[in-house]
């Protein structure tokens, strides 16, 4: 793995998800979110790495080969074909993933063991959790280590993946930079519009609401998005 994609992830960690996917869109990225259903162990962690694949096939040595070839702050994304019928991670793999520095978990799949992942506190995100591990052994996949898909994407350790409340998101690490940098214009942007709301002035008068109104009288075609980039608002923009 390209190891100068830890320092480009460190950009995200004062970013939200949210943040980053309008990024991706002003960029022209697809934006590559997993499922919804896609959910923090514990709420409140975020995530923010390089991603370390690793197709499960029902046995624990794809975790512990994928974990023995990462770097520190890398992300182990589990690819457990989204099954809910068994865990695929339990606390085990966990503890071994946060011994070995990882910064996470991010599992197309289920977990177990959910008291004891509560207690190691290393983010995991997955789909749940359920008693049982795995209900069978098939035989593990040709590239197993190269690739892992979440939902409809398929993510290698050319993405970057962060992850918090509202979900998780993928991005290219080669265009990390570009996107931190938009992201964070758009965090300071709606930073000072929250705070205007505070102080009083509604986020209608900021983004000259009633004037839109007027103009899109006048001109049904006027779309809400070519009036905020006309007086330089950043909410659907």
């Amino acid at each position: 793995m390209d190891t100068d994609h830890r320092a480009p992830a460190a950009r995200f960690a004062t970013l939200t998800t949210a943040h980053v996917a309008d990024a991706c869109l002003r960029a022209g990225v697809a934006v590559r979110c997993a499922p919804a259903a896609l959910r923090p162990v514990l709420p409140g962690r975020r995530l923010a790495g390089p991603v370390r694949p690793a197709r499960h096939a029902g046995s624990v040595d794809v975790f512990l080969e994928a974990i023995d070839g990462a770097s520190p702050g890398d992300v182990l994304v589990v690819d457990d074909g989204g099954r809910t019928d068994r865990a695929c991670v339990g606390d085990l793999v966990v503890r071994e993933a946060q011994a070995a520095g990882l910064a996470g978990l991010v599992v197309w799949g289920l977990h177990r063991d959910t008291g004891d992942l509560a207690a190691v506190g290393l983010p995991v995100f997955s789909l749940g959790a359920v008693p049982t591990g795995p209900l069978e052994l098939d035989p593990r996949p040709a590239g197993a280590l190269d690739a892992a898909r979440v939902g409809s994407w398929t993510v290698d350790p050319g993405d970057l993946v962060l992850a918090d409340d509202d979900g998780v998101l993928f991005v290219p690490a080669d265009r990390a930079d570009e996107l931190a940098d938009l992201a964070g214009s758009i965090r300071d942007t709606e930073s000072r519009q929250a705070d205007r709301i505070r102080a009083g002035e509604t986020l209608r008068t900021q983004l000259g609401f009633d004037g839109y109104l007027s103009a899109r009288a006048a001109d049904p075609t006027l779309t809400f998005r070519a009036h905020l980039r006309a007086v330089g608002g950043a909410i659907e923009e």
